[in-house]
């Protein structure tokens, strides 16, 4: 018998200064059971970095052809491709083919092998952005999680500051511009 995913019931108060974005955002994010909190929580970074009215959550682990998140345009095209974690680099380089804009956020406990690894190969694809975080970073925030995720992000200065109950995580937000 399979395991069934988890729930999560997510409220991010988003206050993105350096772009301009205040959201209060809602969401109810399932963690297959594949899947590591760790993961989770990168996906949540990503959600809140990304952002954007139309920015949806896809089917996730169990859909191999879908990223993590997406914008799609009223006609079926993909306009922004989220990934969370460290996937293959031909995955982020077909992506990049078919999206206007595709975007990574990169964080897993073997993040400096995979960039030796993928990043030769991702330089062609002019439309990727990746964003990293350490690995201890993710831990703190893996360590609060609940099955009623209530955080309080904010973005400034390039960086990201996240409130958990009465505690606050806060680290750089590094960065890779687009290829190409």
């Amino acid at each position: 018998m399979a395991l069934p995913s988890t729930i999560y019931r997510v409220a991010i108060q988003l206050s993105d200064i350096d772009r301009g974005v205040y959201e209060s955002l809602q969401s109810t994010v399932a963690r297959h059971p594949s899947e590591t909190e760790e993961r989770l929580v990168a996906r949540l970074l990503a959600y809140a970095l990304f952002y954007e009215p139309e920015l949806t959550f896809a089917k996730g682990v169990g859909a191999g052809d879908e990223p993590d998140l997406w914008v799609k345009g009223p006609d079926g095209r993909v306009l922004l491709w989220v990934e969370a974690g460290l996937p293959e680099a031909d995955r982020l380089i077909k992506a990049g083919r078919h999206a206007e804009r595709v975007a990574l956020v990169a964080c897993g406990r073997t993040l400096v092998l995979w960039e030796q690894q993928h990043l030769p190969k991702l330089e062609s694809v002019s439309n990727l952005t990746i964003v990293r975080f350490n690995q201890a970073f993710i831990n703190s925030l893996v360590a609060t999680l609940d099955r009623s995720i209530n955080w309080s992000v904010t973005i400034t200065d390039g960086t990201l500051y996240i409130n958990v109950g009465d505690d606050t995580f806060e680290t750089p937000i590094q960065e890779r511009a687009e290829f190409g």
